[in-house]
């Protein structure tokens, strides 16, 4: 029996809070939950990364989330479009730990607007909407 490996995850869409998940950890599965090719960027010191898509700029894919520099707090990337961030220690992108999912799930909590602000780029967490309850 082929049972589908699933992976503990936090998931970051555009517009929308950061939450903890599980994911198909197939190829197709992780690119289904991207919207296309996956690239792994490793902006952290522990073994972790984000898995997003490859080419989720140059698609116009709406812009997400910042990612600061651990030391300076600046912006070093702008991710465009659904990511997720995984345990990258093994061979095999993996689950996160309780502890992991619950620290970036925080970090990460709020989507962000971006705009220029001179040479800068500024990003400005906010509180999605909700949508109406019928």
């Amino acid at each position: 029996m082929n049972e589908e490996k699933k992976i503990k995850v936090v998931l970051l869409e555009p517009g929308k809070l950061a939450r903890a998940t599980e994911i198909d950890a197939s190829l197709a599965g992780m690119q289904k939950t991207v919207g296309g090719l996956i690239e792994p960027f490793y902006p952290f010191e522990e073994q972790v990364c984000i898995v997003c898509n490859e080419e989720g700029k140059i698609n116009g894919l709406p812009l997400n989330r910042a990612i600061r520099d651990e030391d300076t707090g600046d912006i070093a990337d702008i991710i465009a479009g659904t990511f997720f961030i995984c345990d990258c220690s093994g061979e095999n992108f993996g689950s996160l730990s309780p502890e992991q999912l619950r620290r970036y799930t925080e970090r990460f909590k709020y989507p962000e607007r971006f705009f220029r602000a001179g040479n800068d780029i500024k990003a400005v967490p906010y509180i999605p909407e909700r949508s109406p309850e019928r």
